[in-house]
Formats: structure tokens, C-alpha cells, sequence
């Protein structure tokens, strides 16, 4: 076998592959003679095939087949000769053999992994979140599940933030209707930020019964194009508004809560617990993120094209299904702007080849005692934790999100020892978001 490597772009090759034409032909005969003692075919034996008539009706395949083999063969033997790290996949093309040409050729089009030069991120500053569960934070949270069981009951008065409105609307764009500008019965809760601001703000203050026009602008990254950065006129009419009643806090509260014997110390002590277990799966969130961008920015790296290929096929699948759930018809073929992935799906691979080469040179894989912490630390939020720690552990691919979070604590950790860290105590809302 003789190869040769061109260089084609900074991360892009092409390898040309010269093979004996007779390799081949003999590997094809001797597929073709083992095909002829198992083959079936009308008017002859089993086993009794003549080898010409076997070839007749399959050479072509198999040829196609032994020909497919030696092309990945081969380029798998070139690639580890010329020590290559080959990313996504190569584009093969075979060139046609003729006459008597006593070799076979194909060439194999393909990115490599781009060197990673990790940057210096000793002079790069991270603000490591910090935030001590107190009463406090256990009274809106109890707040926050009040509002969440609210009832609502029927009022003839003017709306307000928090109540829920039933309410018929049309909207025009000069004159015209547009997608999605009309409905009838739709419900909101004022206050939650579901409609636009300037809709809301037209909304409250209604009276059931009432009808009323008033100009919406959409913001200028409105999901609706045709729309976004306009304004627009809306009739509306309030046809129905509740007021929401909030629990008691007390022993029926509590029993809502699990807590069986209606005990209020035991459900703030439950909160408490589970409180604890949220806000430091938040805070560890936000300080990984502040790492990983930390990484990327101290870092530069070309991403192979076919590589962030991937991710956005990755990522399109992911949104297909998110839309599938959500009742909405999708299929393989249905078009997303692919556009909008692209920027996320870059950054993606650039962190994955930055985090691979910081594992790589400082040792820092998930072990096996962090990765069992992790999951009996998960395991406390369920009624059962025993029960849920032998699921994870009944099959690996439900470990893999597990062993990837605790490399990246690994990372953060790493990071910590290096760049300047300020801890910095935040807001319950903030952490939290506002509810």
C-alpha cells in the first residue's frame, strides 16, 4: 500500500491510496467460493453452484462489499501511519480502474483536531457565587408553593397584577392580520411575564366585560420575524377575571406537602433540606459556567467544520424532539433554522477539545467514589434513594451525564487553584429567578 497526504487548509487533508488491484480481485474470488457452498438458486443443488453462475448473480455486490472493506481498511492503516486524529468523517471517492491497471486507487478527504494550546487563565478573574439557605429564603419559598396551589376565584373589578384573565383578542400589522395576531378563551396570570409587557400593561386595569385597543411593539428578537421590531394594534375584550386565594399555611398545607402528620417544624425542616440540595446544584451550575467561559475566552481554537456538523445534526434532533413533545409535528425532513444552532454548536466543540485536553494533561477523569457521591447525592431528592442509586448503576450509559459532571467539577476545581477567585454572595431571587 503506498499513501500519500496532502495538506489542504490548516485542519483539512487529503489522503491518496494506491493498492495491488490482484488484493482485491482475490479477495473477491475467495467471498465468491465460500458464497457457492452455501447459496440457493433455482435449477441447481445446494453447494453445487457453478463458481461462474454465483458470480453472475452476486459479483457485483460483493465486490462493492470487499471494496468497501479495503477502503476502510487501509485508510484506518494510513491514518495510524501517518499518525492523524481524524475528525467527523472523510469523504471517499474511488477512482475508476482501467484496463489492465495493475493497482486500485481511492483518496479519502478529511479534518484533523486542531492542536489545543491551552490560554493562560492566571490573570483571568472568576466571581465564585455564594448563598447561605436561611429563614428567609424558607419563607418565599413557602410563599412560592402558596402561589403555586392558589385557587381562583371569580371578581367585578378592575385587573391586577397576579390575577388570571380569560381574554379574546385581534391583533393587525397596517391593517392586515398576521400568524398567531387573533385567539379566543386564552388564559394568563397578570404578572408572569408570558405576555409582552406592552400587552400586559393594556390588559391591566380591565373590567370583565370591557373592550379595549391599544398598540403592542414586539421586541426587535421576536421569535415571529415577520413581526419582530414592529408594533401593532390589538382589540381585546376581558370576558373573565380571577383572583387568586392563597392556603393557610398550617397542618392541611403541610399534608399537601408529604408531610403526613401535618407537623409545620418537619415541612420547614423537608424545605430547608431540599432548599439546600437546589441552591448548591445552582451554584455550582453558575460557577461552571463562569469556568468554561473563562476556558474559552483564554483559549483560541479553529473547530473542524465536520466536527460542529455534527453537533448542530446533534442539537436539531434534540429540538425536534423537544417540539415533538410539545404536540408539535415534526419530521426528519422538517426545516429549522439551522443558523440559529450554529453559534452554540461551535462553542460546544471548542470546550469539548478544551476540557479533552485539560483532562489529558492533568489527570483530571471522574473517579469512581466522586461519581457514587454525586449520584446518592441526586438520590436524596426521591422517596426511595437506595432504589435509585441501583438504577443508576444497573446500566453504564445512565452513569455518563453523572461521570460528566463530576469532570467537570474536576475542571472547575483545577480552574480555582489557578485564576484569581473572589467569592461574592448573591440574591435568593437572582440564584432562584424570580417566581
Amino acid at each position: 500500500m503506498q499513501a500519500n497526504l496532502e495538506t489542504l487548509s490548516a485542519l483539512e487533508r487529503r489522503l491518496s491510496v494506491s493498492l495491488p488491484a490482484t488484493d482485491i480481485d482475490s479477495e473477491v474470488e475467495s467471498r465468491l467460493k465460500r458464497l457457492s457452498r452455501t447459496v440457493k438458486l433455482h435449477g441447481f443443488r445446494p453447494g453445487k453452484v457453478p463458481l461462474k453462475v454465483v458470480e453472475q448473480h452476486y459479483g457485483t455486490q460483493v465486490r462493492q462489499e470487499v471494496l468497501g472493506d479495503v477502503v476502510q481498511r487501509s485508510f484506518g492503516e494510513a491514518v495510524r501511519q501517518q499518525n492523524l486524529r481524524v475528525a467527523g468523517y472523510p469523504k471517499f471517492e474511488l477512482k475508476p480502474r482501467t484496463g489492465d491497471s495493475v493497482e486500485f486507487h481511492f483518496s479519502a478527504t478529511f479534518e484533523i483536531y486542531p492542536e489545543v494550546k491551552l490560554g493562560d487563565i492566571s490573570v483571568m478573574a472568576i466571581e465564585r457565587p455564594a448563598l447561605e439557605v436561611g429563614e428567609a429564603e424558607i419563607d418565599k419559598t413557602v410563599e412560592i408553593m402558596r402561589k403555586q396551589r392558589a385557587r381562583y376565584e371569580q371578581v367585578e373589578r378592575a385587573a391586577q397584577t397576579g390575577d388570571r384573565v380569560t381574554i379574546d383578542f385581534r391583533g393587525t400589522l397596517d391593517g392586515a392580520e398576521f400568524q398567531g395576531s387573533s385567539g379566543s378563551g386564552q388564559q394568563a396570570v397578570l404578572g408572569e411575564h408570558r405576555l409582552l409587557p406592552d400587552f400586559e400593561a393594556g390588559v391591566i386595569g380591565m373590567k370583565p366585560g370591557e373592550s379595549k385597543a391599544f398598540d403592542v411593539r414586539f421586541p426587535d428578537d421576536y421569535q415571529g420575524r415577520e413581526v419582530a421590531g414592529k408594533t401593532a394594534r390589538f382589540e381585546v375584550t376581558l370576558s373573565h377575571l380571577a383572583a387568586p386565594r392563597l392556603s393557610e399555611v398550617d397542618a392541611g398545607f403541610a399534608k399537601s406537602l408529604g408531610v403526613a402528620d401535618g407537623d409545620l417544624a418537619k415541612m420547614r425542616a423537608e424545605i430547608r433540606a431540599n432548599l439546600e440540595r437546589e441552591v448548591k446544584a445552582k451554584l455550582r451550575s453558575r460557577l461552571r459556567d463562569q469556568v468554561m467561559q473563562v476556558l474559552l475566552d483564554a483559549t483560541h481554537i479553529d473547530a473542524p467544520r465536520s466536527l460542529v456538523q455534527v453537533e448542530i445534526e446533534r442539537m436539531l434532533a434534540g429540538a425536534r424532539q423537544e417540539l415533538a413533545a410539545r404536540g408539535v409535528k415534526v419530521t426528519e425532513e422538517t426545516p429549522l433554522p439551522v443558523d440559529l444552532f450554529e453559534q452554540q454548536a461551535r462553542r460546544r466543540v471548542n470546550l469539548g477539545l478544551i476540557l479533552g485536553e485539560l483532562v489529558r494533561m492533568h489527570t483530571l477523569h471522574a473517579k469512581p467514589e466522586q461519581v457514587r457521591a454525586l449520584v446518592e447525592e441526586q438520590a436524596q431528592s426521591y422517596e426511595r434513594p437506595e432504589e435509585v442509586v441501583k438504577w443508576f448503576y444497573a446500566t453504564p450509559e445512565r452513569l455518563r451525564d453523572i461521570e460528566s459532571t463530576a469532570l467537570e467539577d474536576n475542571v472547575v476545581a483545577w480552574a480555582l487553584g489557578i485564576a484569581k477567585v473572589a467569592d461574592k454572595t448573591i440574591d435568593f431571587d437572582d440564584l432562584m429567578g424570580k417566581q
